[in-house]
């Protein structure tokens, strides 16, 4: 029984540090996309509605991912 904890621990952890550099990278990408975008355009607007709309992808997204071990 301890060692079917410590697997379970284990993976627990391998899950945390996998879901840390997938976040990782993707925020670096979209900041980089960002970036780029700015430079090209010489500035952006973001409204308000812009951020809701991300804000409410993002919540989705996370729901889809806490969904999947179900």
């Amino acid at each position: 029984m301890n060692e079917e904890n410590q697997e379970e621990q284990g993976s627990f952890g391998l899950y945390i540090i996998l879901g840390a550099i997938l976040g990782a990278v993707t925020g670096a990408g979209a900041g980089y996309l960002l970036t780029k975008r700015i430079e090209e355009e010489e500035g952006i607007q973001l409204t308000a509605g812009d951020g809701i709309k991300i804000g409410g992808s993002i919540i989705a997204f996370l729901r889809q991912v806490s969904s999947l071990g179900l």
